[in-house]
């Protein structure tokens, strides 16, 4: 029982080894390519900005016609929830008409 213990705990310990050496590398690599990923950003910026203009054009252009669409779905969602009940909602205006259509004066006389 003892001996697994040992086990367990070299085990993390070399886990734990294992991650040291992978964050240390990893902060290396890090600050080694720091220079070429700020030439690249300084090199893409203007790209990135011309992807911005041509993105907020198109959302100006597009922008009306995909309003419509949503509302155009919008409608048919709520005409497929309602034609399922319309037969149910006959059937309960039906009711109401004939149990409305009783006379007032049914009232026992005194």
């Amino acid at each position: 029982m003892i001996a697994l213990a040992l086990l367990a705990v070299a085990t993390v310990a070399v886990c734990g080894v294992v991650l040291l050496m992978m964050a240390a590398l990893k902060v290396v690599l890090w600050l080694v390519l720091l220079p070429v990923r700020l030439v690249l950003h300084i090199i893409l910026l203007p790209l990135l900005l011309l992807k911005a203009l041509i993105g907020g054009l198109l959302l100006l252009v597009l922008g009306p016609v995909i309003l419509i669409a949503v509302i155009a779905g919008l409608i048919a969602l709520a005409a497929a929830i309602m034609v399922p009940i319309l037969p149910l909602l006959f059937i309960v205006f039906v009711v109401w008409v004939i149990l409305r259509s009783k006379p007032a004066s049914t009232a026992i006389a005194r």
